[in-house]
């Protein structure tokens, strides 16, 4: 929007909200506010304003002050120009292709909306929202309280509801700022008012302006933090540290989907350190989606033996088979296609999507839940879905568009090597210790909040090892439960004394030639612990002697060095294998 017969003056002092005095070429003038607002910041003696004379000669203030200089940047005041610039803006389709047409000033319920307009066979309803306070680049709406704003946001909510589009603008009217974010301290209601806006469905944008002395004209897209403004302060301090301190691991090299998406499975419940050779074993058996697609179960198992959770290897090979058939090899591109892969999670998804495709998509794992909550003292229970569905929303709402992947991997990573669990973080050298409300309360390892999980069940087990020469008897489980369809050494629920194990293995057609007592041993699952005592039974000639009738389970009978390179047998059973 173009404006005419425009001057500069000095501004003086403001009378009230509408009426202000500046020094107009040596001479005190008075002039119209054209903005209602406190301008405070903006509005203070001695600064460069621009004024534009009324065609009226005989009005009673001849002039309206429609911008002010703010250190280097120009702020155009004009309450009224935020509304004629965004029909501009609609007119030359940016909202609809094909513009039907647009009415200012239209009733709907209860208030008068400012825009509403037809196109592409769809109706919108357009609140438009100008804003001039600014704060270190951050723009902040409003500068006084408003119980009119809150209720256009009430209506845009029914709007939408009812089938209609809803839409509330606002017009940075300045250039060059960060982002834009509701002002908590003037109105907390109007910024919980826009999160039950942007829940149902109101699409909320911000959009800066170019503005010189005579011109204002809607620019580029500004994020919109509702939120956690606390968290986009971090952004790019985190993707900074992150580039200059990152680990250098072998799934960072020569990135792409399926290498990530390993790792990622792989990491799951487990160290780093301890993936790395697995991961390495894994790719060069497996390089690709078709090879991961046809590999055996029991190769595939024996690849993931000792990372545990092996469904976690299934679902790998599940899903390696859906990208074989629908997408012909090719891994998917989208979050939504990559989050319906068998085995693939929000975490996973959002790892993929924003490592490998530059998707804003979160992914939050145990580390990143510590990293969030220390920053924003935050209390909720990270184990309730709530409190999950919470911080993705808020995470996905600041992350860079220029650095998704960066940004997600630098949280991963400040979480893994700073901003440790259980013993003191690393605070002095955390890049962002000094927006960590918990660091400056000192009360870090307070967060995060988890309800403490349900005992586990301990169950006891007498693990035998029934050995000749030659052979060990082994066993495979069941297809479903617990290690499904893994390999194990024979086994009896309870602790066996060394006798009641030699009349079990004569029980089973076996003469023990000698019974050795093995280590006691407990491993841990998420709801289960093992307590074991072992034994190892040696005989003559095992598979001549053992009677497979006695046994429910199928008994193979395994050369010693197969039991290394062929059966997956679990890290259940570590203290126990040859």
């Amino acid at each position: 929007m173009k404006y005419e017969r425009i001057e500069k003056a000095v501004f003086l002092e403001r009378e009230n909200r509408f009426v202000a005095y500046v020094e107009l070429e040596g001479k005190r003038e008075k002039v119209h506010v054209k903005n209602t607002g406190r301008c405070e910041e903006l509005l203070i003696p001695g600064a460069e304003v621009y004024l534009q004379k009324s065609e009226n000669e005989k009005r009673a203030t001849l002039w309206d002050l429609i911008a002010v200089k703010k250190g280097e940047r120009l702020v155009n005041l004009d309450s009224q120009i935020p509304n004629r610039c965004v029909e501009e803006w609609l007119q030359t389709g940016n909202l609809f292709k094909e513009i039907q047409c647009i009415r200012p000033e239209i009733t709907y319920g209860d208030s008068r909306l400012d825009l509403y307009a037809e196109g592409d066979g769809k109706k919108a309803f357009i609140e438009v929202k100008g804003v001039t306070l600014e704060e270190d680049g951050v723009c902040l709406f409003p500068d006084a309280p408003s119980e009119r704003a809150v209720r256009h946001i009430e209506e845009l909510i029914k709007a939408k509801k009812e089938g209609y589009e809803a839409i509330l603008f606002f017009v940075i009217q300045m250039k060059e700022v960060r982002y834009f974010t509701p002002n908590q301290k003037t109105q907390p209601e109007f910024a919980e008012a826009l999160k039950r806006a942007k829940a149902a469905g109101v699409k909320i944008l911000a959009y800066d302006c170019e503005v010189s002395k005579d011109e204002i004209r809607i620019c580029d897209p500004v994020d919109v933090v509702l939120e956690s403004p606390q968290m986009k302060e971090t952004v790019p301090l985190i993707v900074e540290w992150y580039r200059k301190n990152r680990r250098d691991l072998p799934w960072r090299k020569n990135i792409n989907a399926y290498r990530v998406w390993i790792s990622e499975i792989m990491l799951q419940q487990t160290r780093v350190e301890a993936v790395k050779p697995y991961y390495e074993r894994f790719l060069s058996e497996l390089p690709d989606i078709e090879t991961l697609a046809n590999v055996e179960e029991d190769k595939l198992l024996k690849l993931w033996e000792g990372l545990g959770y092996y469904n976690r290897a299934r679902n790998l090979k599940l899903a390696a088979q859906q990208i074989m058939e629908q997408y012909g090899g090719k891994f998917p591109e989208t979050y939504e296609k990559i989050r319906e892969l068998k085995g693939i999670g929000n975490y996973t998804a959002g790892a993929i999507g924003s490592f490998v495709y530059d998707l804003q998509k979160p992914a939050v794992d145990g580390n990143v839940f510590r990293v969030v909550s220390r920053i924003l003292e935050d209390a909720d229970d990270i184990l309730k879905a709530s409190t999950r569905k919470k911080v993705e929303s808020l995470l996905e709402e600041v992350i860079p568009k220029e650095s998704p992947g960066d940004f997600n991997q630098g949280l991963i990573e400040l979480g893994a090597i700073v901003c440790l669990p259980g013993g003191e973080p690393k605070c002095e050298i955390c890049p962002v210790s000094h927006l960590c409300l918990a660091h400056r309360d000192g009360c870090e390892l307070e967060y995060p909040v988890k309800k403490k999980a349900k005992e586990r069940r301990v169950e006891k087990k007498t693990i035998l090892r029934f050995c000749d020469n030659e052979e060990v008897a082994i066993r495979k489980r069941p297809d479903t439960g617990l290690l499904a369809g893994l390999y194990e050494f024979p086994n009896v629920e309870g602790h066996l004394k060394q006798k009641e194990v030699i009349e079990y293995a004569k029980s089973l057609g076996l003469t023990p030639v000698r019974v050795k007592k093995l280590p006691d041993a407990k491993h841990i699952f998420s709801h289960v612990e093992w307590q074991m005592k072992g034994y190892e039974v040696i005989v003559d000639e095992l598979e001549r002697e053992l009677d497979q009738k006695i046994w429910s389970e199928q008994v193979i009978f395994a050369e010693k060095e197969e039991l290394e390179k062929k059966y997956p047998m679990p890290s259940a059973f570590a203290a126990y294998q040859l």
